[in-house]
């Protein structure tokens, strides 16, 4: 038996976690997403699936409204847009009666004019160099003062930490954070 060599695996660059950081509102909805091929197919996602109109796994109606709105979604462009959609029935459902989808991608989409009518996008609450102390005070206003996305709302679920060097989100939840999803564990 030879010896083979194994195929050599590099250790990946590690990025410096003091480099810039978007922290946006966490919305308590269900994870969406549209796909849009160069030639303009659409398809509804949720976080771990393709979903269809009519459909028992529609996903709360999103890909309804995907279909529903698909002209107006066409102007995403190609490629993946993820998103929460939430309102009305959906988990927290924040006291409205509406369902909107909010696009993840702050960067791309938070000029009014540049993403569709029927899209909303997540609110940012801090851009900066990652800092702990900035994210503790960013969690204090947002319990304090509420959600950002429904004003009024004194019950958000906390926040989404986008590290860019990294390319890598986090989240910390306002309630039950050390506990993991779905977890009816006492603490």
């Amino acid at each position: 038996m030879a010896d083979e060599t194994p195929e050599f695996m590099p250790f990946r660059k590690v990025p410096r976690l003091s480099r810039t950081c978007t922290v946006t509102e966490k919305i308590d909805g269900t994870n969406a997403s549209v796909f849009i091929s160069e030639d303009g197919r659409m398809l509804a996602g949720c976080r771990t699936r393709w979903i269809y109109p009519g459909k028992a796994t529609d996903n709360h109606g999103f890909a309804q409204w995907v279909e529903d709105n698909h002209e107006e979604l066409l102007r995403l462009g190609p490629g993946m847009h993820f998103g929460e959609w939430w309102g009305g029935s959906i988990q927290r459902r924040y006291g409205v009666s509406y369902r909107k989808f909010s696009l993840f991608n702050t960067g791309l989409w938070s000029d009014p004019s540049r993403r569709p009518l029927c899209c909303d996008v997540v609110p940012v609450l801090y851009e900066g160099l990652f800092d702990g102390n900035r994210i503790a005070d960013v969690l204090h206003e947002l319990r304090a003062s509420g959600s950002v996305a429904v004003p009024g709302c004194m019950r958000p679920e906390g926040i989404m930490i986008y590290h860019h060097a990294a390319k890598v989100y986090f989240k910390k939840t306002l309630e039950n954070d050390e506990k993991p999803k779905g977890s009816t564990e006492e603490g």
